[in-house]
């Protein structure tokens, strides 16, 4: 299978990018049922990338809809280490003005019902996620902003909501308050599921808009959201083909050894079945699955 140390996740204009070449297709099959999409790996100026569209092809997946395990889980077997997130955003401050990008590295989950972890029915984990977001991508990227000369923010909260639905005004006058910078719908658990995966994950958070908390503003809707992130989209492409190879000689994350001590279940009382079907995850730290009695 071909292979891709770096991957993006996002929307499917961002394999049509120039520099891009080699686009093949790969279908993979994970214990949580299919992904979002088939995984476009391509190679971005000589070095390979996979992407995978978020909502799928013609954005047919709404939030709540989306399957993070499977996409995850896929990138991973393909040999996704650093991994990408490209996303639209409201803007919840005066200084993040519509289309913006900010590299965010905190979050705040306010999503209710989306399966947020591999690790159950009998293997449990506890992976740290105090700093989310791998400080030497997000480094990275902040580089590739300054190189391409596109307008962003160093750092902020990202509070993701259940959606579908925008925010009611309250809402966001409430997220203000807890400090947030940007409001989105997508990024977790999927931040959480890449750091369990051993990923390094980052987010490029494009502004689309100010929620509906900023009053000389029009409320959000889609059109206008559409608009501002087809110009985003520009300003993403060129960010990621600028990152891309930093990323070549880039250290280690400590992301990439999250699990060596956040495994709690005894390791003879992990079902066999389970050891195998995390094999993917669990190799690296524990004994093969073949070695385990059935």
């Amino acid at each position: 299978m071909t292979r891709a140390a770096i991957g993006i996740i996002g929307g499917s204009g961002l394999y049509a990018m120039d520099g891009v070449s080699d686009l093949r297709e790969i279908r993979v099959e994970t214990p949580y049922g299919p992904p979002s999409d088939a995984v476009m790996i391509g190679t971005v100026d000589g070095t390979p990338v996979a992407f995978l569209p978020r909502h799928g092809r013609g954005h047919r997946f709404a939030p709540h809809e989306i399957n993070y395990r499977a996409n995850i889980w896929a990138l991973k077997s393909v040999g996704v280490k650093w991994l990408i997130s490209v996303s639209a955003v409201g803007s919840l401050t005066e200084e993040i003005a519509p289309g913006e990008l900010v590299i965010v590295d905190q979050f705040l989950d306010r999503t209710r019902q989306r399966a947020s972890t591999f690790f159950e029915g009998g293997v449990v984990a506890h992976v740290g996620f105090g700093n989310p977001c791998c400080e030497i991508l997000r480094g990275l990227l902040l580089r590739a902003c300054d190189d391409v000369g596109v307008r962003h923010h160093d750092g902020g909260t990202y509070v993701c909501m259940e959606g579908p639905q925008f925010s009611t005004r309250a809402e966001s006058f409430m997220y203000r308050g807890l400090g947030a910078s940007v409001i989105g719908m997508t990024n977790l658990p999927e931040a959480k599921l890449a750091r369990e995966a051993e990923m390094a994950y980052a987010t490029i958070a494009m502004a689309t808009d100010y929620d509906c908390w900023h009053e000389t503003e029009e409320h959000v809707s889609v059109d206008a959201v559409v608009a501002v992130l087809h110009a985003n989209v520009v300003n993403a492409q060129q960010l990621l083909r600028a990152v891309v190879p930093m990323l070549r000689t880039a250290p280690p994350s400590e992301a990439w050894t999250a699990l060596d001590f956040a495994i709690l279940t005894a390791r003879d009382a992990i079902p066999a079945t389970k050891r195998r079907e995390l094999s993917l995850l669990l190799d690296r730290v524990l004994p093969p699955a073949e070695e385990i009695p059935s």
